[in-house]
């Protein structure tokens, strides 16, 4: 090896080994109700918190030699902290690791989300693995516990919960929900859910005892002796949170650990009996979809929990390293963290004749439900490793416009606001075109039909949904070029009229739109579609020229924007847009970029998260995407607002403007479909 290339191999040594504090770091990730979040820099330093900021509280001791330590939560706070020596967070699960008082103890946090088996996916189950070895080489006497507050199962402090135990083949189980069981009458943004109920299991041979009870008394308990009393808290009708607050407690023995490591496992479980509703009728959960019960859920999960384990395990390390070979550690740790949020943002469950229905949230924005400009963002994380997933998004928007109730020439914005999908809400909702998104929405819809098609090449939706998809071809053919004072989906800005940005958006979804056409077999339409999407293209060169780069509104020259939705021309073949438009942008935002990102237009010094990386996935070079995605882990490295990942902040500060733990991170793989081997790897893998 020359002094070069050894030079070279340990500056990639040292790039792939460069730590990573996330904001926030997720450890139960299901969906909008189930997640659980630490946002600090030790798992000790804050207690555990939903996605919302509220307390949801789960707390992990360990006893060593009869001294007792926190591994998780500030309380019981006269106990010490084990020292925290890193966390890692993978795809499907996160690792902490501790050391202190003659011993190494891992705690892993197993989320299976696999893309390809929905089963495992739409399971609201979390393992939680503690495993032990002796760091001095001496046997340790050790034992852990977990609780979990009942915080978990109510949307207010003071709501009522109650609690049981049942046994299970080769497991006991607690069980904990509120008292009135309010299923889904509450809809909105920042809310918990306080129906269904949260479960806390340890299999049979896993050393174990198990108490719904005080946590206070549970965790004197366990600090005294190393075990939880044998009877639970007969006193149910209390509220979940205060001094004697209940919850859900295990203490497990590890026995004496030595150097060879010693694991144990548990299973922490949210059963919603009901999902959503979708079109005014009550929905279930994929894992409901054959009439599973919260003790079949347990079961299965505990009987799989060794196979998910090893294919969780070399789905992590197959995905971070294409993400790696794709675009380099930080954008590697960047797609890591926002996998499991990005899934965590919606509600896998299945209709009642079987259509699968995958709707995202919006978190912290409105609280919408399937928002159209929300799942196309999102939408490259689903197109690499499951178009079916993306699919459960699209379709229902699809019937749902093609109903007569919808009456207008152009795609609706949502099918409601979370967790009831019964008809838009958003702006005038069905009764009105005021604060539509009609640019934006209907050639979102096209593009990731023609996306979806391209993936798996399968024509079978855009042929069910042809009369939808060509009314709104018609519309931006007739409106899309140069857009009306309209919103986008920058809503946050406000309305622009000649939106240089959304025309593109308009003018590739009419060549998206051509090329459907073609492969269905309608050859005018195509070759007339193609025809005019070529056309509006060579316009918009002229149309948006600024000297060195391009506007950000028609009419308002020594503007600039990011033009983040050109990648769709390269990402389908299209090839609308001569490639100088590209490479004179990419040269300009090098040189407008700020410490923590780049501006998402001239207006504003804020960003957003998923444009900067469609933005950089434009680049030829690497050297030219690096420089753009560099700052992006940057901010998420070192902004002071510890919230699940934020896809909306500023770009000097690196603080929060708005919005967090959406689904939209999902769009920070778009440079994955930019290689066409790559793609087409995933899309066949089993995983």
């Amino acid at each position: 090896m020359t002094r070069l290339s050894l030079l070279a191999f340990l500056c990639l040594t040292a790039f792939a080994q460069q730590a990573f504090r996330p904001p926030a770091v997720p450890l139960i990730a299901h969906d909008p109700y189930f997640s659980v979040w630490s946002m600090a820099d030790k798992l000790t330093d804050e207690n555990t918190k939903h996605w919302t900021g509220t307390d949801q509280a789960i707390t992990s001791l360990v006893r060593i030699d009869g001294q007792t330590f926190r591994i998780m939560g500030r309380d019981p706070r006269a106990l010490p902290a084990l020292p925290q020596q890193k966390v890692e967070v993978l795809p499907t699960r996160t690792i902490y690791g501790f050391e202190g008082a003659g011993i190494r103890l891992k705690l892993t946090f197993l989320t299976p989300a696999l893309p390809k088996d929905l089963e495992a996916l739409s399971r609201p189950v979390t393992y939680l693995v503690w495993e032990a070895t002796s760091a001095d080489g001496k046997g340790h006497e050790v034992q852990v516990y977990f609780d979990a507050s009942a915080a978990l199962a109510v949307n207010a402090p003071e709501q009522a919960v109650e609690w049981s135990r049942f046994q299970l083949e080769g497991m006991q189980a607690l069980r904990l929900g509120s008292q009135q069981q309010p299923v889904l009458e509450k809809d909105g943004d920042n809310l918990r859910i306080d129906w269904g109920y949260l479960y806390v299991a340890a299999p049979g041979n896993a050393h174990a005892t198990e108490a719904a009870m005080s946590l206070g008394a549970a965790r004197t308990a366990f600090t005294g002796g190393g075990a939880l009393p044998v009877v639970d808290d007969t006193d149910t009708n209390r509220p979940g949170t205060g001094r004697n607050a209940p919850g859900l407690a295990v203490a497990m023995s590890l026995g004496s650990v030595g150097t060879t490591a010693v694991a144990r496992h548990i299973l922490i479980a949210y059963d919603d009996l009901w999902s959503m509703t979708y079109l005014e009728r009550r929905v279930r959960a994929y894992w409901r979809r054959n009439g599973a019960s919260a003790g079949d859920l347990l079961t299965a999960a505990e009987h799989d929990f060794t196979s998910l384990t090893a294919r969780a395990e070399a789905f992590d390390r197959d995905l971070m390293a294409d993400l790696r070979k794709a675009g380099g550690e930080s954008f590697a740790q960047m797609n890591a963290l926002a996998y499991r949020q990005s899934i965590a943002a919606h509600k896998l469950a299945v209709d009642a004749d079987g259509t699968l229905l995958f709707f995202p949230k919006e978190n912290f924005s409105n609280g919408c439900i399937d928002t159209v400009d929300v799942f196309y963002p999102s939408a490259p994380l689903y197109l690499l490793l499951n178009p079916k997933l993306l699919q459960g998004s699209v379709e229902p928007v699809m019937a749902y416009a093609s109903m007569p109730r919808w009456r207008f020439d152009f795609a609706p914005h949502d099918l409601g606001r979370y967790p009831k999908a019964n008809g838009q809400v958003y702006g005038g909702g069905e009764k009105t075109e005021e604060n539509q998104m009609p640019v934006e929405e209907s050639s979102n819809m096209i593009i990731l039909t023609a996306a979806m098609a391209h993936a798996e090449g399968d024509t079978a939706l855009a042929r069910r949904y042809w009369p939808a998809l060509t009314r709104w071809a018609a519309y931006l053919k007739d409106k899309g070029l140069d857009p009306e004072n309209q919103l986008s989906t920058d809503d946050f800005a406000g309305h622009l009229a000649h939106n240089s940005n959304l025309s593109i958006k308009a003018i590739v979804a009419l060549g998206a739109y051509a090329q459907l056409a073609q492969t269905l077999g309608h050859t005018a339409e195509a070759a007339a579609y193609r025809r005019t999407a070529q056309e509006f293209a060579t316009r918009w060169v002229t149309m948006a020229a600024d000297g060195d780069h391009y506007v950000l509104a028609f009419d308002k020259p020594g503007t600039w924007s990011q033009k983040y939705n050109l990648i769709w021309d390269t990402v389908l073949g299209l090839h609308l847009f001569p490639a100088v438009v590209a490479e004179k942008e990419i040269a300009f935002y090098k040189a407008h970029q700020n410490a923590y990102g780049l501006p998402l237009d001239n207006r504003s010094e804020y960003t957003k998260l998923d444009w900067i990386y469609w933005t950089a996935s434009l680049a030829k070079s690497r050297g030219d995407f690096d420089a753009l995605i560099e700052p992006t882990w940057k901010f998420a490295n070192e902004s002071p607002s510890r919230v699940p990942l934020t896809d909306w902040y500023w770009t000097k500060d690196a603080k929060q403007r708005g919005f967090q733990a959406r689904s939209v991170v999902g769009g920070l793989f778009m440079k994955m479909l930019t290689d066409e081997a790559l793609w087409k790897k995933w899309a066949a893998a089993k995983y």
